[in-house]
């Protein structure tokens, strides 16, 4: 039977190669061999990849894990063109190339315009990066056309009224930021649905923090299926919409991969009363009392240790909502690289009486640095 949409036909576990296992800075390619083995004797066959991952590794670790090892019609590469450094379409040919040569393709199966949002879709337009990636389809040197997207639904809208050409969207998917108003995911795959393009979801699991939880959520979860991981929610959740060509996951172990394919391989939508369950997780996430902090950035102004206040308390609610210690202080980290840690607040009081939300920022900060420094 002819594929009804684009994608149709690719089993929904794609493996994303942002976070491989590493030895040191090197990309631990014999256990990398190892897990792509196993992820396609169970058929799945769908690769993930961009330029910038890993400083350009993740491209060759492709090469030497797939490309040298398998037939090329037996898989699906996908990579990205970032937009962010580059000045003319030169620049766009010579990136391309460089994607093409690392990974020892003479063609990409999906071809990405990475991480689109309201000012990287203005430089597209400015670079002619549509022309550039219509002409590299053409040419046969990429098989499909598409772009990852992190901004509002109304700028998908947008880009996708303006380029019919687009044949596919990559968007950020989880139950956690399903009706989020900084993510958007269901107003974002609603928009892509709307203009009939089928999605490949990426961060079905949040960046790992899905994977942990709090004890009450687990609890749910495993009164609810015993059997079944954590993470397997996160991501049957995500590959139970319609028009999916792929739920991606960065897969950095091979514990990981073992249990995503155990459950994938034979994969089933979630039932209603398992819709519920997730429900019911939803509700406990958005009960649980975090740090009321909109972002507004008044508090940081006149801080003399300039620290990133918002930031600091945005990783903190991570840790608390989702029990994902290591991602929190991962969070954290980059959030303080510019500035001041939280115990470097020296208790002057002038980001208290600026703070329209009237958090005691003082003892929050306290709180901070005992959890995430």
């Amino acid at each position: 039977m002819a594929e009804k949409y684009l994608g149709e036909s690719i089993k929904k576990l794609g493996f994303g190669l942002m976070r491989l296992p590493m030895k040191g800075e090197e990309i631990d390619i014999e256990q990398v061999k190892k897990m792509v083995d196993t992820f396609m004797s169970k058929g799945f066959t769908y690769f993930d990849t961009a330029y910038v991952y890993i400083g350009g590794k993740s491209e060759v670790a492709l090469k030497e894990a797939v490309v040298d090892r398998y037939p090329r019609e037996s898989f699906q590469c996908a990579t990205k063109l970032p937009l962010w450094d580059l000045k003319s379409p030169e620049d766009m040919e010579k990136v391309f190339q460089e994607s093409l040569t690392r990974a020892g393709l003479s063609y990409y199966d999906f071809y990405l315009l990475h991480a689109l949002g309201k000012d990287s879709a203005a430089k597209a337009e400015e670079l002619g990066a549509w022309e550039f990636i219509k002409g590299l389809k053409e040419q046969g040197r990429v098989k499909h056309i598409g772009f990852s997207f992190h901004d509002s639904a109304e700028v998908l809208d947008d880009i996708l009224s303006k380029h019919p050409e687009a044949e596919f969207v990559q968007l950020q998917i989880n139950y956690a930021d399903w009706d989020s108003e900084n993510v958007q995911s269901r107003l974002c795959y609603e928009t892509a649905r709307k203009h009939k393009k089928p999605v490949i979801i990426m961060e079905p699991v949040k960046g790992g923090s899905l994977a942990t939880m709090t004890p009450e959520v687990q609890k749910l979860f495993k009164e609810a299926s015993p059997g079944l991981s954590i993470p397997s929610w996160a991501v049957r959740y995500a590959a139970s919409l319609e028009g999916i060509v792929t739920v991606l996951s960065g897969m950095s172990t091979e514990e990981q991969l073992n249990d995503n394919v155990s459950y994938m391989e034979h994969f089933e939508p979630l039932s209603d009363s398992e819709r519920e369950v997730v429900k019911k997780a939803v509700d406990i996430l958005n009960s649980t009392p975090t740090i009321p902090c909109t972002g507004c950035k008044y508090c940081v102004d006149g801080c003399p240790q300039k620290i990133n206040i918002p930031g600091a308390f945005s990783a903190m609610n991570n840790f608390t909502l989702y029990n994902n210690e290591a991602g929190a202080k991962e969070n954290y980290k980059q959030a303080t690289s510019e500035g001041g840690r939280a115990s470097d607040c020296i208790q002057c009081g002038q980001c208290e009486t600026h703070c329209p939300q009237h958090i005691e920022i003082i003892e929050t900060l306290k709180k901070c640095a005992a959890a995430l420094e």
